[in-house]
C-alpha cells in the first residue's frame, strides 16, 4: 500500500510513474512585512518598477521562444502581459509601499491579494479561475524582486513535475520530452495547466491541496490522470496495476485517434455531429486534430476579462472571423455573453447581489446593457461572412427574453445594412436550454428559433437545486436522474416536432455512460471538450440506433438513479469494456452515495 494517496482534479487523462521534482513557486506564502525608513520608500518603489519591467521582458522573450506545438498558446501569455502592464496592479503595489512604508515584496503581496479577492468573489467557475492568472503574474514579479528564478530548462532527467502552479511562460520553458506528468496545488478544470497538458498529452492533476506537504523531491509517485489520484511511494501491486493500465490506455488512444476523422455515424447510418466546446482561440488546433466536426459552443467571456475597457466591435470581429475562417466549412456556434454584472468590475463596477447565479447574468445582463450586447452581435454578424457561423443566446427562460434578443439581433442587421457594412443576413440563431422554465415552454420557443442546444451543466444544477462545486452536496449532481432524463427527452421531442435541430453541449455529451441514452433520444449533435471527441466518436460508430432506443426505454421506466446507472453500466461493460476501465463517472457517483 502506498505511503500516501492524495486527491486532486483530473485534467489530462493517462498514467505516469516516476520520480517527483518539486518546483517551489509559492512565493506569496509568509511574505515578511519589512518596514523601511521614509527615505528608502522611493528605492522600494524603484525596485517594484524594475521588477514589473523585467517580468514583462521575460514574458515577451518567452512568447518569442514558443515551440511549434505550443504556438497556439501565445494568447495566454498575452493575457498575462495585459495584467502585468495594467496600471491597476502596479499602481496598488506602489501605493502600498508609500502609504505603509514597507518593503516592495510585502506591497506586491497586498496588491495581488486585493485583485485575487475581487476575482474570488465571482460566481462563474471559469472566470473565477482567472484569479490564478493574477497570482501567476504576481509570482513572476516576485521572482524578479527576489533576484532568482528556477531554471526549468535545467531539468536533466525525465521527471514527474510538481508545483504550486505553472504559468504559460513556465510551460514554454519545459522540455516536453523530460516531463512525464504535471501536478499542481492550484488550478481547476479550466486552468491553463490543464489545457496545455492535454495539448501535449501529458497526464495531469491539479488542485491537489496536500501536494506540497506530502510529496518530496525524489519520491516515487504514480499520477493517475483518470481519477485525479497521486500515489506516493506505491507498493509493487499498485505499480504493476498502473503500469498495465498505462499500457492499455496507450493502445486505446492510438486506436481511437486513428479513427477520429471518420464521421460520427452509427452502424445503421444515423448521423450525429460531434462538435467541441472551446473558450480560447488556441484550442482550435485540438478540435481539428481530434476529429471535431466544428465548434458547438464558443464561450466568449474571456475576451471581456482582465481589462479596463470593453472590447471593441473590431476586436471581436477579428477574433470571430479568424475562428470562422480556420474552421470553415465546419460550424462555429458563438454563445453571446454569459456573464453577470458582478463580473464586470473592470468597466461597470460591482453590483451587489445576494445570489448572482440567480441574478443579473447572461441574457438578463445583455438586456440591461444593450450597447454591450449589440457590439457583440454586430461583430458576429460580420464574422459570419467568413464561415459557417451560428449565434446562441444563453439562459433564456421564456419568450419575452428570446423576443428581446431577436429584436436587437434584427436591429443590428438593419444598422449594418444602412451603413453598407458586409454581413451574413442568413445566420441561424438558437438558444441554450438550461433552465427548467425553458424546458417546460420548449414547444413555444422551438417555433421561434433555428436550433436548440441543451446546456446540461446548469440545467442539472437548477433542476436538482444543487451546486456541483459544493463538496457537501456535489454527490447529488446526477446527470441520469429520472427528472433530468425526462426533461432532456422533452426538449428533443419539442425541437423535432417544430422541425429544428437539437444538440447537447454540457458534460453529459462527453460521458460514455450517457451517450447511448442521448443517441436513443435522437440528438442531432453532441458538443464536448476537444479531447473527448475521439472516444465519443468510437462509441457512436460502434452503436446501432435500435440498441440505444431499447436502452432509453428502460431508462425512462427507471425510477431511481441507481437503477439507471446499473442499466447503463451493464451496456457499457458488454459493448465498451475499455471505456468502463478509463471512464467510471457513474460508478464514482454510486460510490459517493
Amino acid at each position: 500500500m502506498a505511503k500516501a494517496v492524495i486527491q486532486g482534479i483530473p485534467v489530462s487523462a493517462g498514467v505516469a510513474i516516476g520520480k517527483a521534482l518539486f518546483l517551489n513557486r509559492n512565493r506569496f506564502e509568509n511574505v515578511p512585512r519589512r518596514p523601511v525608513p521614509e527615505e528608502d520608500v522611493a528605492q522600494e518603489q524603484r525596485r517594484l518598477e524594475a521588477a514589473f519591467t523585467q517580468a514583462a521582458r521575460d514574458l515577451e522573450a518567452a512568447r518569442g521562444k514558443i515551440p511549434a506545438e505550443l504556438r497556439d498558446h501565445a494568447m495566454i501569455i498575452d493575457s498575462h502581459l495585459m495584467i502585468l502592464k495594467d496600471p491597476k496592479l502596479k499602481g496598488a503595489a506602489l501605493r502600498y509601499a508609500a502609504e505603509h512604508m514597507v518593503c516592495a515584496e510585502w506591497a506586491l503581496e497586498k496588491a495581488v491579494a486585493d485583485l485575487r479577492d475581487a476575482f474570488s468573489a465571482i460566481e462563474d467557475p471559469y472566470i473565477r479561475e482567472r484569479v490564478n492568472d493574477v497570482r501567476m503574474v504576481g509570482e513572476r514579479v516576485m521572482v524578479r524582486l527576489a533576484g532568482d528564478e528556477p531554471e526549468l530548462s535545467a531539468i536533466t532527467g525525465r521527471v514527474m513535475l510538481m508545483a504550486h502552479d505553472l504559468t504559460p511562460a513556465d510551460t514554454v520553458e519545459l522540455q516536453v520530452d523530460k516531463i512525464m506528468s504535471l501536478s499542481t496545488t492550484q488550478g481547476a478544470k479550466t486552468s491553463h495547466t490543464g489545457i496545455m497538458a492535454r495539448s501535449l498529452q501529458i497526464p495531469a492533476v491539479v488542485g491537489v491541496a496536500d501536494l506540497e506537504k506530502t510529496v518530496r523531491d525524489g519520491d516515487l509517485v504514480i499520477v493517475d490522470g483518470f481519477k485525479g489520484k497521486i500515489f506516493v511511494d506505491p507498493d509493487d501491486e499498485e505499480l504493476a496495476h498502473y503500469e498495465e493500465l498505462g499500457d492499455q490506455f496507450h493502445t486505446y488512444q492510438k486506436m481511437i485517434i486513428r479513427l477520429c476523422h471518420l464521421p460520427g455515424e452509427m452502424r445503421d447510418g444515423y448521423a450525429v455531429s460531434v462538435l467541441a466546446n472551446i473558450e480560447l482561440f488556441e484550442e482550435v488546433a485540438q478540435v481539428l486534430d481530434n476529429g471535431g466536426e466544428g465548434v458547438g459552443l464558443l464561450r466568449t467571456e474571456y475576451r471581456y476579462m482582465n481589462r479596463r475597457e470593453l472590447p471593441t466591435e473590431e476586436e471581436l470581429f477579428e477574433e470571430y472571423s479568424d475562428l470562422a475562417s480556420i474552421l470553415s466549412p465546419r460550424t462555429l456556434t458563438i454563445r453571446t455573453l454569459d456573464i453577470g454584472a458582478d463580473k464586470m468590475f473592470g468597466h461597470f463596477g460591482r453590483l451587489e447581489e445576494a445570489n448572482p447565479a440567480l441574478g443579473l447574468r447572461a441574457i438578463r445582463f445583455c438586456m440591461r446593457y444593450p450597447e454591450v450586447f449589440k457590439t457583440q452581435i454586430r461583430a458576429i454578424l460580420r464574422a459570419a461572412v467568413w464561415g459557417n457561423v451560428k449565434v446562441m443566446f444563453p439562459m433564456i427562460s421564456g419568450l419575452k427574453e428570446l423576443r428581446y434578443a431577436k429584436a436587437l439581433f434584427h436591429e443590428c442587421q438593419a444598422e449594418l445594412r444602412r451603413e453598407g457594412v458586409d454581413f451574413n443576413p442568413e445566420i441561424p440563431y438558437g438558444i441554450m436550454v438550461e433552465l427548467p422554465s425553458a424546458v417546460m415552454v420548449s414547444e413555444f420557443l422551438a417555433q421561434e428559433v433555428d436550433f436548440f442546444s441543451i446546456g446540461t451543466n446548469d440545467l442539472i444544477q437548477y433542476s436538482l437545486g444543487i451546486d456541483r462545486t459544493n463538496r457537501y452536496v456535489s454527490y447529488l449532481y446526477q446527470p441520469l436522474h429520472p427528472a433530468v432524463v425526462r426533461m432532456i427527452k422533452h426538449v428533443v421531442d419539442a425541437a423535432h416536432q417544430a422541425g429544428i435541430e437539437v444538440g447537447l453541449c454540457g458534460e453529459m455529451a462527453s460521458d460514455p455512460f450517457c451517450v447511448p441514452i442521448l443517441l436513443g433520444m435522437g440528438m442531432d449533435s453532441l458538443s464536448m471538450n476537444p479531447q473527448a471527441v475521439p472516444g465519443i466518436k468510437r462509441i457512436i460508430r460502434q452503436t446501432r440506433m435500435d440498441e440505444c432506443t431499447d436502452l432509453l426505454k428502460l431508462v425512462l421506466e427507471s425510477r431511481t438513479v441507481s437503477r439507471t446507472n446499473r442499466l447503463v453500466r451493464d451496456v457499457i461493460f458488454q459493448r465498451f469494456p475499455e471505456e468502463l476501465m478509463f471512464y467510471t463517472s457513474l460508478l464514482d457517483i454510486e460510490e459517493a452515495q
